[in-house]
């Protein structure tokens, strides 16, 4: 007899359709596995026949079974067809009484006992099952909470293959699972340390302010304990909050990967990342044997911080210059494709120095001048240029910390923040995958950027000075273009040049 039902397999972030197809005939026992199955699946064979066992399945007839995972051309990966195909064999050999299995979609792995475990990329399968118009889907209870996001079908929780198999043939009724996942992005509040604790360091916290409201990456230089790491660690403070649209997109690179912080189903705050520098670079891009995110992927929509900038391995660094320009990361290998969004905001600290006291008036750098050149050189000119904001950052004299009062709190921040985010949600309405100044295309930038009589001769004056490329020259409009906006001004002014080239000048004083 054939029993059908229907699962899913992944491929980047996105999900396609797989038919499960058993057929089992009375005779010798046998039990085959086919199209593109990988170990795992193959290995289903005994997960699902001791799990059916255990779970009051066993039958004293001998079937030879066939299992035919369609289309036979796609690879199939992983433990998660292993629900389905128990499911569809119960059906095949009419030990299951249901008229439409067809009608189901199934994901979970199987555990020897018959328990339903949790499984990785369930939420890019919901939503390709939502797709293709299966009216419910069958998922592990530990997944339930993340699946049930997605709505217009039905998120059915199963802890055990019985409960499966008896909810399927109408013996018990489990309610389906539904979250509103608007208000949970409604009710998410960015928690950690805030910008009140900071004393000083004005120059710094507002480049920090300019780059979260436009998006820009940013590097921050200085001698080591000037704060460079205690700034970083409160950029989350000031991050708008995503929308529902934003929050699926990153929770479905987050399921993809298995990375869901603290066993959570789905991302309602905005990524903070911050690998340590011996990262590899696979860690970083995403990829392997079999391709997974990497950093760069996990912080989309959020925040990349890397520290001690300069000792990342050079290959590590390099691979950073793709997704920076274009937002996305293309992962080839001999058994797949993918590819994956990565539009994040990259904040990176280093020292000027491999002592880290070079320009530190209070010590004196040990280094000599070859050091300093091969130290510095770490960091190439092409990924220099593609960081937006560059600032030096001076450590607070310890016997003024006492006397200075406490910075302004990032809910300050926050609000300004917001209301540039604004006001660029709707300068980029329509203009697919920009929704920030840094997105902002260089074709568009002349309307964009509407400069004063003034503000053009500061930006000749600028290219001459700077001697800037032509992606350097469009990112200075890109953050003057931010500046105006957190004034609330539709034009860009002289200061606005000024400001946004004057984070431009350590290019010259380390780089020249």
């Amino acid at each position: 007899m054939l029993a059908k039902c229907y699962g899913g397999t992944i491929n980047g972030v996105e999900a396609s359709t797989v038919e499960i197809e058993v057929y089992s005939v009375c005779g010798t026992s046998s039990f085959a596995i086919v199209g593109l199955p990988d170990t795992a699946v193959k290995e289903a064979k005994d997960r699902v026949s001791t799990a059916l066992k255990n779970s009051g399945y066993s039958s004293k007839e001998e079937y030879a079974v066939t299992v035919n995972l369609a289309p036979a051309d796609v690879r199939k990966e992983g433990p998660i067809y292993d629900l389905p195909i128990a499911i569809c064999l119960l059906k095949a050999t009419k030990r299951l009484n249901t008229e439409e299995l067809a009608e189901y979609a199934m994901v979970g792995e199987l555990a020897l006992s018959g328990e339903v475990r949790r499984v990785k990329g369930i939420l890019p399968i919901v939503m390709e099952m939502r797709r293709i118009g299966k009216r419910a889907i069958l998922v592990p209870e530990s997944n339930a909470e993340e699946a049930s996001v997605v709505t217009g079908i039905d998120v059915i929780p199963v802890r055990t293959l019985r409960e499966a198999a008896m909810y399927l043939s109408g013996e018990i009724k489990i309610e389906p699972r539904f979250t509103d996942l608007a208000d949970l992005v409604e009710a998410a509040r960015e928690s950690g340390d805030d910008f009140a604790d900071v004393k000083g360091q004005e120059t710094v916290r507002r480049a920090m302010e300019l780059a979260v409201a436009g998006g820009h990456n940013m590097l921050m230089i200085g001698s080591p304990g000037a704060g460079k790491t205690m700034l970083a660690r409160r950029i989350p403070s000031i991050l708008p909050p995503m929308s529902v649209e934003e929050a699926l997109e990153v929770s479905k690179i987050h399921s993809v990967a298995g990375a869901e912080k603290g066993g959570g189903s789905f991302v309602t705050q905005r990524p903070f990342r911050a690998p340590h520098h011996t990262v590899s670079a696979i860690g970083l891009l995403g990829g392997g044997s079999h391709p997974v995110p990497g950093e760069v992927s996990l912080a989309h929509r959020g925040v990349l911080f890397l520290d001690e900038f300069a000792e990342f391995p050079r290959q590590a660094l390099e691979v950073l210059r793709q997704p920076l320009e274009d937002g996305h990361v293309g992962v080839s290998r001999a058994a797949a494709a993918c590819d994956y969004p990565s539009r994040f905001m990259l904040v990176a600290a280093m020292n000027p120095c491999p002592c880290g006291y070079l320009g530190d008036p209070t010590h004196e750098c040990r280094c000599t001048q070859r050091q300093i050149l091969k130290y510095q050189q770490r960091v190439s000119g092409p990924l220099l240029d593609r960081i937006d904001i560059q600032v030096g950052v001076n450590a607070v004299p310890v016997k003024d910390l006492t006397g200075l009062p406490s910075g302004e709190p990032s809910s300050a921040v926050r609000e300004r923040v917001m209301a540039a985010r604004r006001i660029q949600t709707e300068r980029y309405r329509g203009m697919r995958g920009v929704l920030t100044n840094a997105d902002a295309k260089s074709r568009d930038l002349n309307d964009i950027c509407k400069l004063t009589a003034k503000a053009a001769e500061e930006i000749r004056k600028t290219l001459e000075r700077l001697n800037l490329s032509a992606r350097a020259y469009d990112r200075v409009l890109r953050v003057a273009r931010t500046s105006a906006d957190l004034r609330g001004d539709d034009n860009v002014t002289e200061s606005d040049i000024m400001d946004a080239s004057g984070y431009r000048m350590l290019d010259m004083k380390f780089w020249a």
